[in-house]
């Protein structure tokens, strides 16, 4: 694997380690791996560094959804053009053209059930390219990113004999 490659794993998985603690992981210089992020940077490859957060934990509500959107091009309409136009709101976080059943997976962050259904009610499904909506909120986040959330394991659903 080259250095670019261990560099985005090594950062994807954890990138608040320091320059130093990296360099050593990959038998490499301090100066030469701040020189390799710097450039990584410039390219647009690591387009920037997030937490990964477990909401449950957090006081307040913050409710997501997974949208799948059914589109309908024409000769001058693109799904980028699409893409662009849906990106611009602050509801949407992720956003991916996808192969199977619908054309994009979109997910949506709100503070309610409520206010993610009337963002997709109100501003998604009225866009002139867009046929179909399907929301799905998301309940429960077990693993998001590589990271594993909570403990899980309990199955607190009653048992049962005939």
């Amino acid at each position: 694997m080259d250095e670019k490659r261990e560099l985005l794993d090594l950062l994807q998985h954890s990138a608040r380690e320091s320059t130093a603690d990296i360099a050593r992981q990959l038998g490499m210089e301090e100066a030469a791996v701040e020189a390799l992020i710097a450039e990584l940077e410039e390219e647009g490859v690591i387009r920037g560094y997030q937490a990964i957060v477990d909401w449950d934990n957090v006081e307040g509500e913050q409710v997501t959804a997974m949208v799948e959107l059914n589109v309908e091009l024409d000769r001058e309409t693109k799904y980028t053009d699409i893409s662009a136009r849906i990106a611009k709101f602050p509801e949407v976080s992720d956003l991916k053209l996808v192969s199977g059943d619908y054309d994009f997976a979109v997910e949506v962050v709100g503070d309610s059930m409520h206010d993610v259904s009337m963002f997709v009610s109100e501003r998604i499904a009225p866009i002139p390219e867009v046929t179909q909506t399907v929301t799905h909120f998301v309940m429960d986040t077990y693993k998001q990113r590589g990271i594993e959330f909570g403990d899980h394991t309990e199955d607190d659903r009653l048992s049962f004999s005939p």
